[in-house]
């Protein structure tokens, strides 16, 4: 099937991601191919804690902007040595839908550089045992986004400095990103070359010979700024409310970490709100909601959690998981 390639024609990550859930949400057939850039920035994962994640001091001197993912995972660094790319397209089969379908031509497309890639982990790429590439994956109404960063030649002082949160302050709050030796590609190819033929050699080698070229409208772009606007570009989506809860417990499993805060009034469920770098496909807002005015009780949790698709909540988390990690009794 043709692949229709987009750019955003942006470095700023508010505009981008809300390019990329644009396509996602609105443009529901066919298959698209999206390569774009951040400058100096860090994104969080969906339903990581914010804070948690940055050195805040690093971030204000060096004037990192900060925004959150749609997509599960942990936090990374993006600068213009970093080049990102979206895969968007049906689901198809759900219950073959794995990261591998996608990782596979990244892979590929690395190898035919000369590298020693290979897939590795929960979402990782690696080259030389050195991580280039996280990936993570959102599902929308039976189509799918999947995404990854491709260090190409990232500032490794600024990756380092920009995710090294303060420990003592987040020592036991937090479910932070496990942090894994990162490499860059172009320190790895057998001849070298610059980004913008690295750009268009990845263009090439993923859209598998059938590229076409494509735009958004000028209505759409006016729905991708205004996406930006009132989401992307919020304080509210970015940091978020970070209220106090009768019970914070938090747990580290195969799946990844998973911090769980809740809020218990007469017995039942007033709040609740979930951490962690797990892969996620969904947002969390419809369970979050159900599990308010429940018993706070497991057997009461189990039942409300058995009505959802954990798999795309949480990813390799399981419902055991979310509720040893809820009623954990240190």
């Amino acid at each position: 099937m043709p692949v229709t390639y987009l750019e955003t024609g942006s470095q700023d990550p508010y505009y981008n991601l809300a390019f990329e859930e644009f396509v996602l949400t609105s443009r529901r057939q066919g298959e698209y191919l999206l390569l774009w850039q951040n400058d100096n920035t860090i994104v969080v994962g969906q339903n990581q804690n914010t804070e948690a994640e940055i050195n805040r001091a690093f971030v204000e001197a060096h004037g990192i902007r900060v925004v959150r993912r749609s997509t599960g995972g942990g936090a990374v660094y993006h600068d213009l040595g970093n080049l990102n790319y979206s895969f968007i397209t049906d689901v198809g089969d759900a219950e073959r839908l794995t990261m591998e379908r996608f990782t596979r031509p990244v892979v590929e497309a690395l190898r035919g550089l000369g590298l020693r890639a290979e897939a590795s982990g929960r979402n990782d790429i690696l080259v030389e045992g050195r991580k280039v590439s996280g990936t993570a994956q959102r599902v929308v109404r039976g189509r799918i986004l999947h995404h990854g960063t491709l260090l190409f030649d990232a500032d490794p002082g600024m990756v380092a400095g920009a995710l090294n949160a303060d420990p003592a302050k987040f020592q036991s709050k937090s479910a932070k990103s496990v942090r894994s030796r990162i490499g860059n590609i172009r320190d790895y190819l057998p001849a070298d070359m610059e980004m913008e033929a690295f750009w268009q050699y990845l263009k090439d080698a993923l859209s598998g010979g059938g590229m076409i070229p494509g735009s958004l409208t000028a209505e759409e772009l006016s729905a991708v700024e205004e996406l930006k606007r009132t989401k992307y570009d919020t304080w509210q989506w970015n940091y978020g409310r970070s209220p106090q809860y009768d019970l914070a417990n938090r747990r580290r499993f195969e799946g990844g970490g998973l911090e769980v805060r809740v809020q218990v009034r007469e017995g039942r469920i007033t709040g609740v709100v979930f951490y962690g770098d797990f892969l996620a496909r969904a947002p969390l807002d419809d369970l979050t909601a159900a599990l308010e005015g429940c018993e706070f009780r497991r057997e009461a949790v189990a039942a409300v959690l058995e009505r959802f698709p954990l798999a795309d909540l949480f990813g390799a988390i399981t419902e055991e998981e979310v509720l040893e990690t809820m009623f954990y009794v240190s």
